[in-house]
């Protein structure tokens, strides 16, 4: 009975800090806009990638605080896997700016590749006036993430992020220290990473030897491409143009890239989750293929959401056979050696805006004050759902994990290459030629040099015959 009685209690508690934490957010921040929105029935149209979600993460909290405010959702989930009248597979982009056509929202949410277009296009309202009108305090808002926005609007503000994802360097404490290896630091480069990965034996058997480093799992690549088109990234370096419908691989930074890639790979002291030997852990659950996860990996490069698979890990340890559980470090980085205080690493997925089309912009900037607000983020700061909270000094720690790496560098919006112009039938081409030939590398078959000039011909060749076939389909559906 006491159990049971303390079950109760705990959950009585529960809701008690929930109701609490939404009285204190609907107490917070009402400036004289707000007052006039809530004595008024409005209609405000949000974009956001699924009903239900957005009620869970912002719209039942911004519904209590407004409630004559009617939200309706434009649900983007709809934007995938989309044809056109010939079966044609829709560019995201373009079924993207369909769906705000035809629904014309107040709200749109922009991902990080889209926002220079709409905010460069006229088709944004400029925050700015909004924000100095109602006093609207960024002080604690991330200044790195405020730059970034702003750069991509051409000096002004059109839209604003809660969160952002980051990545990080994560490593075991404890295989450092057996093996006597100074432990990763702040601001390391990839070269620096990698140089450490790379002091750690690599003998023993397939199943139970450690790595010295870890592949992120979502490539298809084999360990030299994945490593290296990770690398190259991560600083900033672009390998395709859609602006001037351009492959750009066959430079001296590719191919310094690339080389250490190469010698890398060769060493053995990494683990790459694409070779069928590795894979083969004799548990099909995911965690359990993961060797950093199971304490068999010195280092790993990953984002603040793998804080969430750690702790599934180290909260289930008798779920997972092999797991060995360790002591965890997190250092801020990698880094670009030119410019050693920022991350490429960081990236936005959830930038409101307000269109420049809105009738209810009133309403609009009601709405993104709210839920990039500090009150809002105090709400949300034990979770890691919509990644790390732009509002800084307010979440410290992820199950006990201090998230501190995570805000020591400046984030830095990824340069915009026009990515969202290239053709995706390009891509699978593109990453034909680009495995098979790095395979090539690997093996020690080829060069460097000759690996890329043969990739950025074939690839180029692809490009400008998926731009073709664009082209030809835009003329036939005119035609029509």
């Amino acid at each position: 009975m006491k159990k049971l009685g303390d079950e109760f209690g705990m959950k009585v508690r529960n809701k008690m800090m929930i109701f609490i934490s939404c009285c204190l957010l609907l107490a917070g921040c009402t400036s004289p806009s707000a007052q006039g929105n809530k004595d008024a029935n409005k209609v405000l149209k949000v974009m956001y990638w699924d009903e239900s979600y957005f009620f869970q993460q912002y719209g039942d909290l911004f519904t209590m605080k407004y409630p004559n405010t009617e939200i309706q959702v434009v649900a983007m989930e709809k934007l995938y896997n989309q044809k056109d009248e010939n079966g044609n597979p829709v560019n995201y982009d373009k079924a993207f700016s369909n769906l705000v056509e035809k629904e014309k929202p107040d709200v749109l949410l922009l991902a990080s590749n889209l926002f220079p277009q709409y905010a460069t296009e006229g088709k944004l309202t400029e925050l700015g006036a909004l924000i100095e009108r109602d006093h609207y305090d960024l002080t604690t808002y991330s200044k790195g993430i405020l730059e970034s926005i702003k750069e991509k609007g051409e000096g002004k503000l059109y839209g604003l992020s809660p969160g952002f994802q980051s990545n990080a360097i994560f490593y075991n404490v404890d295989l450092f220290k057996k093996h006597g290896i100074d432990l990763p630091h702040d601001g390391m480069t990839w070269q620096e990473i990698l140089e450490l990965a790379r002091r750690f034996p690599t003998e023993g058997n397939k199943d139970e030897r450690i790595y010295g480093f870890a592949l992120a799992r979502s490539s298809n690549l084999n360990a030299v491409g994945n490593l290296g088109i990770t690398m190259g990234t991560s600083q900033g370096i672009n390998l395709l143009n859609g602006k001037t419908k351009k492959v750009t691989l066959d430079t001296e930074s590719w191919k310094n890239i690339f080389k250490l890639a190469t010698e890398v790979a060769s060493s053995k002291a990494i683990y790459d989750p694409n070779l069928e030997e590795h894979a083969q852990t004799g548990n099909n659950d995911y965690f359990a293929s993961q060797p950093f996860l199971m304490g068999r990996v010195a280092i790993a490069v990953e984002s603040n959401q793998f804080l969430q698979e750690l702790k599934e890990v180290s909260n289930n340890p008798k779920k997972y056979k092999n797991y060995k559980p360790f002591e965890l470090g997190i250092a801020a980085g990698p880094v670009d050696p030119v410019d050693p205080t920022k991350t490429n690493g960081a990236y936005l997925n959830e930038i409101f805006t307000i269109s420049a089309e809105s009738p209810n912009t009133e309403v609009a900037w009601d709405f993104i004050k709210f839920v990039n607000g500090e009150d809002f983020a105090k709400v949300k700061a034990k979770s890691l759902n919509q990644g790390l909270l732009a509002r800084e000094g307010i979440s410290k720690d992820y199950d006990g994990i201090s998230l501190e790496a995570f805000y020591k560098l400046t984030p830095k919006m990824a340069p915009d290459f026009g990515e969202n112009l290239i053709p995706t039938s390009f891509y699978q081409p593109f990453l034909t030629v680009l495995e098979r030939e790095t395979e090539l590398l690997q093996d020690n078959k080829k060069s460097v040099e000759e690996v890329l000039k043969l990739v950025q011909t074939e690839a180029q060749a692809a490009l400008d015959q998926a731009f073709k076939d664009e082209e030809a389909k835009k003329e036939s559906t005119n035609k029509k």
